[in-house]
């Protein structure tokens, strides 16, 4: 999450009579267990698992260690899971040299006895760093801020070595006209801080996929554009990078993306793609107008990632409403989740689950991750 993100969004006026709102499904309940029964055959992550796509969602970690119902979904509807806030550096480095690895250890230990997935999130990023790395930054040379970044990054892959699918390197380094954002790492390390990040973290942990993330990617402009340039010179260059995360922060406000073709353009240069962070927010109170295109928006990005079939992996930010980041940096939006405040599923929710129901022809993924007893 970034409050000062412009997000990608949707034309209600655009989407026409042809949107379909669907029925309303049941919650699937179904408590964690180390012996990792099956999800529910209509559930979004066994729809998903014929063609190899790991259906995600961003944790609220307070709520799966305290909320049954909460948890019930989480196991029974998602395959891989992304931490919002325990593996940012604040959360696991708040004072210099003591590591708090905690409710991260307890996040991936809950995943592996469920059969998901974890996306790292994230080693580099220029908001949510510990005061004490913040404070002392200016002061720093640009060996020592450089070390400190190398350590955290090693420290941080070290630890979950073998147990992260795919990790967030490097979060959010562009502005949206295509400059790189002028961050403590640009201004002391310069540009080549990212392809240090990526080769650092892959020392760490070889077998992990290294994704570069960012929002506002899903239209061809000049942000995206920037990304592609970037990813197409790392690679030319030979560094260990494996794919590119699109967040995918929607708004009922604002057209639908070409989203596509961007993810089929990375693609082609040999790398996986992703669908980071998918929510689609609106105006509150939401009228059945803006529900058509939530659910558009949901329908729309789900497609897009099936089509492409070096998309492995569509993870929605957080599932249930009332844990949303929207409404405390959006003021007057919200109900941008599947689930609503009372952990009910939503339209949203149902067009997910039709879409997946519908995608036998899409193309298998090539590079899903392990089986996980999805598969029937």
């Amino acid at each position: 999450m970034n409050s000062r993100r412009r997000s990608a969004l949707i034309t209600t006026a655009a989407l026409g009579a042809s949107v379909v709102l669907f029925s309303q499904a049941a919650a699937f309940a179904g408590q964690p267990s180390h012996h990792n029964p099956a999800p529910p055959s209509d559930s979004l992550r066994a729809l998903a698992a014929p063609v190899g796509l790991r259906i995600g969602t961003a944790v609220n970690t307070d709520q799966l260690a305290s909320n049954p119902a909460y948890t019930a979904i989480l196991n029974s509807q998602f395959s891989s899971v992304t931490p919002e806030n325990v593996m940012k550096w604040d959360a696991v480095e708040p004072t210099q040299g003591t590591y708090n690895w905690a409710p991260a250890d307890a996040l991936v230990a809950s995943a592996k006895a469920n059969g998901q997935l974890v996306r790292g999130h994230t080693l580099v990023w220029h908001s949510q760093l510990p005061a004490w790395l913040t404070q002392e930054a200016s002061s720093l040379s640009a060996d020592q801020l450089r070390a400190l970044l190398k350590k955290h990054i090693t420290d941080e892959v070290t630890h979950f070595k073998g147990k992260i699918w795919q990790w967030d390197v490097v979060n959010e380094a562009f502005n949206d006209d295509g400059t790189l954002r002028d961050t403590i790492w640009l201004q002391k390390l310069g540009s080549g801080y990212i392809a240090d990040a990526f080769r650092w973290a892959h020392a760490a942990d070889p077998k992990a996929k290294l994704f570069y993330n960012d929002y506002n990617i899903e239209y061809t402009g000049p942000k995206s554009n920037a990304v592609y340039a970037l990813v197409s010179q790392l690679k030319s260059q030979g560094v260990p990078i494996d794919g590119v995360g699109f967040q995918t922060h929607l708004d009922t406000q604002y057209g639908l993306p070409d989203l596509e073709n961007n993810l089929q353009r990375f693609a082609k240069l040999g790398l996986n793609v992703a669908e980071t962070e998918v929510d689609v927010r609106t105006t509150l109170p939401v009228t059945s107008l803006e529900q058509n295109a939530q659910v558009a928006g949901y329908t729309s990005t789900l497609q897009a990632c099936l089509a492409v079939k070096q998309c492995i992996s569509y993870t929605v930010w957080g599932f249930g409403d009332a844990y949303s980041w929207v409404p405390s940096v959006f003021a007057g939006e919200g109900a941008a989740d599947i689930y609503d405040a009372d952990l009910q599923p939503k339209a949203e929710y149902t067009a997910l689950q039709q879409t997946l129901a519908l995608a036998t022809g899409a193309p298998h993924r090539p590079d899903s991750g392990h089986d996980d007893g999805d598969r029937h």
